[in-house]
């Protein structure tokens, strides 16, 4: 179970389920490198700072992860 004591839930993903999906949440009392959390349903997290998460939503919103989505030929 992953301590989230403190932080700001903004989003789950997916949520249709009991499985512990996948969230994204806000340490305010994080460093500015790690402010950002994601948790995932394995107890494991990622931490990044505010300004990789805009550039990460840059890149989807750009079509980088597009390919991931189209099935191969």
């Amino acid at each position: 179970m992953i301590d989230t004591n403190g932080m700001r839930h903004i989003a789950t993903f997916c949520g249709q389920c009991d499985c512990g999906c996948p969230e994204l949440w806000i340490d305010p009392d994080a460093p500015e490198e790690k402010r950002v959390v994601i948790t995932d349903d394995f107890g494991q997290r990622i931490q990044m700072s505010l300004g990789q998460l805009s550039d990460l939503i840059g890149d989807v919103k750009g079509g980088v992860l597009d390919t991931l989505l189209t099935p191969s030929a």
